[in-house]
């Protein structure tokens, strides 16, 4: 139970239109995510959690816990995973991965010696609970195999601002139904199933495992860290909770990560149509750096 907060009311709390103010300009403002008055009911439907585990009353008290010295330290992360939306699946939009191996993979080789002279940087930016980076460890390993003289590596870099949903990634561990776009050799092969068969979990293989590293990374800050720079990102299904500057600003932040040339994902409903970013489209939803 947080300090100070021990007279908690049993109705349940509403979100008044001045903390809703308060809480989505700081989401905003910190993480990106546009939240206009429509997602007042989506906001304070996800914080309800929040309050009862903290035992807090009201939104006036969890507003003011959240932003004090103690609730900035513990609480801040918990409230950007309630805000957050993280939908995903194994092999979603399965078209790029049909274009990564036909054309974006061979051209890379060809240009830069991704993947044979060196390993190929791929960054599943937006991650969520790990399905794009473990579908792409599979793409690339069977690519892998059928490479001229089998040499071709990879390192996958994976990040995403929910510690929860990276806490989830990092244990690879998916309910039986979750991985039915999987095709059954890619299963037999890439994924184990539970010892306990009445649990139907299955937990994907060790050496795949391993060629991902997950970090934690908010969009808005500065500068991401990254000490490598990217050939390819795959990036979908995020920018398009972002106002139109500040999707313009985060797209050229990839650009300066990714070699010249380098490849941009986006997903379905996203397009870079109207904004001032060094890319071009190579195919639908899917880009280059101009060289």
């Amino acid at each position: 139970m947080a300090d100070g907060y021990d007279d908690v009311r049993r109705e349940t709390a509403v979100l008044s239109d001045k903390v809703f103010r308060r809480l989505s300009d700081f989401v905003q403002n910190e993480v990106g995510i546009k939240m206009p008055p429509a997602k007042k009911t989506m906001l304070e439907a996800r914080l309800q959690r929040r309050l009862r585990k903290l035992g807090i009353g009201s939104f006036e008290q969890y507003s003011d816990y959240v932003f004090s010295p103690k609730g900035t330290e513990s609480e801040l992360v918990h409230m950007i995973d309630a805000v957050t939306t993280n939908k995903t699946d194994f092999f979603r939009e399965p078209n790029h991965f049909d274009y990564l191996t036909r054309h974006a993979l061979p051209t890379l080789i060809e240009s830069t010696g991704a993947g044979a002279m060196r390993p190929l940087m791929l960054w599943s930016a937006g991650c969520s609970t790990g399905e794009e980076p473990y579908t792409l460890t599979m793409v690339l390993s069977e690519f892998a195999e059928r490479a001229p003289g089998g040499r071709f590596s990879f390192t996958i870099i994976a990040t995403d601002i929910s510690t929860k949903v990276l806490g989830i990634a990092k244990e690879a561990i998916y309910d039986e139904e979750k991985i039915q776009p999987v095709l059954m050799p890619l299963r037999k092969k890439y994924l184990l199933k539970s010892k306990d068969t009445s649990k139907k979990l299955v937990r994907i293989v060790p050496e795949l495992r391993r060629s991902v590293i997950f970090r934690r990374l908010n969009f808005m800050d500065d500068d991401f860290g990254f000490r490598e720079t990217m050939d390819i990102v795959f990036c979908r299904n995020v920018v398009i909770y972002f106002d139109k500057p500040t999707q313009e600003r985060l797209l050229t932040k990839f650009a300066k990560y990714l070699q010249p040339g380098g490849y941009l994902f986006m997903g379905h409903s996203e397009t870079i149509a109207g904004l001032n970013v060094p890319f071009t489209q190579v195919a639908p939803t899917i880009y280059r750096v101009r060289k």
